[in-house]
């Protein structure tokens, strides 16, 4: 999209309001983009790409931009919308460990009010999934930890579809699972944060710190996205943040121990996801982009 104004810094672009989807965005206004803004990037907006963002915001006369540290992030961001509904999604993963510390101690530092913390449980997390869980509610006394769960039980979904429907039909499972619990809690947020990063998946390159998630219509914070797994690493390890201890045992990625296998030769800083859904042409489970 050409433009007769200047070419925004990449380290410092703004962030204008996105236009509703059925109208396009202002003219004098960069519209949301699926990639972080650059000179040369195109914009790409609209309902059938839910996950197209809008550039991080000027933040207010400060250097921040796309390329600043997570902590730095984290503690405007939380101090900016300290006053939105807000929620961290997790299923306890190494980022979203991460992301809790850094955000309970911006909550510390800047005396900010209680941030909720969901997981959507899906009635098949690992026993160390569990124990990881207890450990940072014990932790984070600042964090308001809650669970979304869909209501359809595992016996229910059994009966209805089969005792296999994680393996005859992954994309259903995740569906009855995540996405619809997410759906039926994130309506009541203006601020979804998440610990997405732009080296995980071909799909997640192009997420910005914050931009417009048209999916379910609010912003989408992303602190970590221009952190390597290494970088994650090295935070949990220097700050000793409890994280899942499959970990240390060949799982780079875990989620329900029906789908996730451990990974031959894998370390906790190895930046792949091929435990998930192994031997699927999958590696979404569509809270963030449509399966």
């Amino acid at each position: 999209m050409e433009t007769t104004e200047p070419a925004p810094d990449s380290n410092q672009t703004e962030l204008a309001q996105p236009a509703p989807a059925s109208q396009p965005a202002p003219a004098s206004q960069p519209a949301p983009a699926s990639q972080p803004v650059t000179a040369t990037q195109p914009d790409s907006t609209g309902p059938d790409n839910p996950n197209s963002a809008a550039p991080l915001v000027a933040l207010e006369g400060s250097a921040l931009g796309e390329l600043s540290a997570p902590s730095e992030l984290v503690s405007w961001g939380l101090q900016k919308f300290s006053q939105t509904p807000a929620v961290l999604t997790t299923s306890f993963g190494m980022e979203g460990c991460a992301l809790m510390d850094l955000c309970s101690k911006a909550i510390e530092q800047y005396d900010l009010p209680s941030l909720t913390v969901a997981c959507i449980d899906t009635s098949f997390f690992f026993p160390e999934t569990l124990q990881l869980k207890k450990k940072l509610v014990e932790r984070y006394q600042n964090l308001n930890f809650v669970t979304w769960q869909t209501p359809v039980t595992v016996a229910q979904q059994n009966e209805t579809y089969g005792d296999q429907l994680w393996k005859n039909n992954p994309n259903m499972c995740c569906n009855i699972r995540k996405v619809q619990p997410m759906k039926e809690n994130i309506k009541n947020y203006q601020l979804w944060i998440t610990g997405l990063r732009r080296t995980q998946t071909e799909q997640r390159a192009g997420i910005s710190a914050l931009g417009w998630d048209w999916k379910y219509q609010l912003l989408k914070f992303c602190p970590l996205a221009t952190w390597s797994r290494a970088d994650v690493w090295n935070y949990v390890q220097e700050n000793e943040v409890p994280f899942n201890q499959l970990h240390l045992q060949n799982y780079p990625s875990i989620s329900c121990y029906h789908c996730t296998k451990p990974v031959p030769g894998s370390n906790p800083d190895s930046e792949v996801r091929k435990g998930r859904w192994a031997g699927k042409d999958k590696d979404e489970c569509g809270l963030h982009y449509s399966i």
